[in-house]
């Protein structure tokens, strides 16, 4: 998973880049994902396209991102 690092948020607390997590195992066969790639969509969110390793099943998962924080 991604994780975004500011100077208020040392590495020991993290803070999840996305709202939600995507997908991590595969709905079919139970085994782990692996990310194909990432496209940007609108209103903030990304379309994950991910690849089964057991199955080799394509699956789409919707993600949405946080704002950007703003920086003054």
């Amino acid at each position: 998973m991604s994780h975004l690092e500011t100077p208020e948020t040392p590495a020991e607390t993290k803070v999840p880049a996305y709202s939600q997590a995507a997908r991590s195992n595969c709905p079919d066969c139970n085994a782990s994902l692996v990310v194909l790639q990432v496209i940007g969509g609108r209103a903030g969110c990304e379309y994950w396209t991910m690849r089964c390793t057991h199955c080799g099943g394509i699956h789409l998962d919707i993600v949405k991102t946080l704002p950007d924080p703003i920086i003054a």
